[in-house]
């Protein structure tokens, strides 16, 4: 690029900067209290529209001027909705939990008064001498923001908060630098996908300048369909410009034109938000052509997938944009040297694609130097499940599966014992206790029989029957499947009726052989990633929770009373309190009666085994009781 380019460029951006900045200032200068509603998708499962609607109704009978700003998703869902009031003279203070009934005492008695309301309070997002800061927090000590630094902090809608710490430095960085540079600082800093696979990236994007063929594209992937995973549209919610910035670079740097964004259309709010970070970039034209009045043109589409989980495969995923079936095609040849529109293309993750930014800003020793001598960098995970604290958290390559489920986690809730974790969605694997000082990164759990995948981990507890879980995941993939290869066709289908038979007490001792062989030739036989994958938790749970298998076929019996025709209710006639009806009132197939003895009784034929009557059961009597096998409770009758 030529000088008078740079200097063009730089002048440029800095003009954008400063008034960027001169707004972010404008907004805690004024001497006002300023609140940040988190309205993440997350949020707004919790009620932060409702809140967010109260805080400003508030504001108005009270005559207030405050700044009230939309964030996206701080990571701490469990507290769902959060709200964090900055106001002149405190510490920044984020409240949990928090109603429309709890925002009309924030008003009055904090933005008005000087009583931050401390039973509300999460934490502080700075150190003071006030409230507790989560720096203060146990999972402080294992955590690192990188990627998520900015999720929660600024509005994803305005393009100046982003600018304003720091956003799009990095883009002109990369401009003054030669695509070589920028490929060679990638591949220095260890960067790998974190889509699942964990290819270099670097590598990737070399491969790709390289390749012969013009345009060349690069893609976003943010087919998240994991369940249980939440990682990528956390990100698109909160801080869609970080990726953004991200695949400019990587356009820069292999020397494409166009770029397309995939996320899929039951992500709504994240279509949404990337739609207006794409306008307001190329407002101030850090899109388009003459980025920042340069000689580099690149723009980005967003394109809506219909939501199958097999269009995450890239391959299929290129397909849909091109306006075909989404079904994975073989490879060789790869997306590198002939990808979309069979033009060279690099396909990122929406993680792998927001770490750019952050390796050029602050040179690959800074990314290098966290994480293990083969992953390097963080790893951001959804923690869901049978966990206290759900949400996102970012930790060094290398933390264990222990620090992240009980130091950041906080455990498992209601005194449960921790029983097993699946990592990697429905294609990871399950691993058990024993595994929890297993340090999480792409090889440690490939040995394991697990995965990285895209970031989902979901806790299991004592309450959860592996075999039923290894069916459930199959069960989602085998409907996922495409159906082109026969091993993933016909192979999962014939898996998941087998765990259908053992679950439903139809089990033989030949299954369990039955089951391992089919997983091997499936991983073996099929074409692409979610075939190859799908047998993950049935092998898992095989290899490390096999007693819960036999216990179903040669007992009859499921010991985590999880699977239902294993199972049966009877209520115990000594505990039976004759004048509670609760059990009775909550049936919905009228499957209990009292006898003469006004002692309550289940009929087996009529009982579904929905386990109302469990829950109805008051505390005090613990007269329901779940056996498996089903046996006859002495007297019932």
């Amino acid at each position: 690029m030529k000088m008078a380019d740079l200097s063009t460029i730089t002048s440029a951006f800095q003009e954008i900067k400063n008034r960027a900045e001169s707004h972010w200032r404008a907004l805690y200068d004024s001497g006002k209290p300023v609140i940040m509603v988190g309205t993440a998708t997350c949020g707004r499962a919790a009620g932060a529209l409702e809140v967010l609607k109260a805080i400003r109704g508030e504001l108005k009978r009270q005559n207030l001027n405050c700044p009230v700003i939309e964030v996206g998703c701080m990571g701490h869902c469990y507290a769902e909705p959060v709200v964090i009031i900055s106001k002149p003279g405190y510490p920044s203070i984020c409240y949990g939990h928090i109603n429309p009934v709890i925002t009309e005492r924030l008003v009055k008695e904090f933005i008005l008064g000087d009583n931050p309301c401390f039973e509300f309070v999460l934490g502080a997002l700075e150190e003071n001498d006030l409230v507790p800061s989560f720096s203060d927090f146990p999972r402080a000590k294992y955590e690192k923001r990188v990627i998520l630094k900015n999720c929660g902090h600024i509005d994803p809608t305005e393009i100046d908060h982003y600018i304003a710490k720091g956003g799009y430095s990095a883009l002109v960085k990369a401009l003054q630098m030669q695509p070589e540079q920028i490929i060679e600082e990638v591949k220095r800093s260890g960067l790998r996908g974190r889509g699942g696979a964990g290819f270099p990236t670097g590598q990737k994007w070399e491969v790709c300048r390289r390749a012969v063929g013009e345009p060349k594209y690069v893609i976003c992937n943010g087919d998240e369909g994991d369940p249980g995973a939440f990682m990528d549209r956390a990100i698109l919610e909160s801080d869609p410009h970080s990726v953004i910035e991200g695949m400019i670079i990587a356009g820069y740097a292999i020397g494409a034109r166009y770029g397309y964004i995939y996320i899929r259309a039951e992500y709504p709010l994240a279509v949404e938000r990337v739609q207006v970070a794409l306008r307001q970039a190329r407002k101030l034209n850090l899109l388009g052509n003459h980025i920042l009045g340069g000689d580099f043109n690149f723009d980005i589409r967003l394109f809506q997938g219909s939501g199958a989980f097999v269009c995450g495969e890239a391959t299929a995923l290129v397909a849909c944009i091109e306006g075909k079936p989404g079904i994975p095609r073989p490879r060789p040849p790869r997306m590198a040297t002939r990808g979309l529109f069979a033009k060279p293309t690099a396909v990122n993750n929406v993680k792998t694609l927001a770490f750019v930014p952050q390796i050029i800003n602050n040179g690959t020793d800074c990314f290098a130097g966290t994480g293990t001598e083969q992953s390097k960098g963080t790893a951001v995970f959804a923690l869901a499940g049978k966990v206290v604290n759900t949400g996102l958290v970012e930790v060094p390559m290398g933390t264990t599966l222990r620090q992240i489920i009980f130091d950041v986690g906080s455990g498992i809730p209601g005194g449960k014992r921790f029983k097993a974790v699946q990592i990697g969605g429905p294609s990871g694997g399950c691993l058990p206790e024993a595994a929890l000082d297993l340090p999480i990164d792409f090889d440690s759990l490939t040995n394991a029989g697990a995965m990285m995948g895209s970031g989902g981990m979901v806790v299991l507890d004592e309450d959860d029957c592996m075999v039923e879980i290894a069916r459930y995941f199959l069960e989602f993939t085998q409907r996922e499947s495409c159906g082109k290869c026969t091993f993933c066709r016909l192979g999962t289908k014939q898996m998941l009726e087998i765990l259908n038979d053992i679950t439903q007490g139809r089990g033989k001792i030949d299954d369990i052989g039955m089951l391992s062989q089919l997983a091997e030739d499936v991983k073996a036989g099929s074409l692409c990633g979610l075939g190859q994958s799908a047998p993950n938790p049935v092998l898992t749970t095989l290899r490390y929770f096999r007693d819960e298998y036999e216990a179903h076929i040669k007992e009859g019996r499921c010991p985590a009373l999880m699977c239902q025709d294993l199972v049966a209710y009877y209520i115990v006639p000594e505990k039976c309190e004759r004048s509670c009806d609760a059990c009775v009132g909550t049936c919905t197939v009228e499957a209990i009666s009292a006898n003469k003895k006004r002692i309550k009784v289940v009929d087996q034929e009529k009982c579904v085994k929905c386990g109302t009557c469990l829950d109805a059961c008051p505390p005090q009597y613990n007269a329901v009781v779940k056996l498996s096998p089903p046996s006859e409770v002495p007297g019932s009758e």
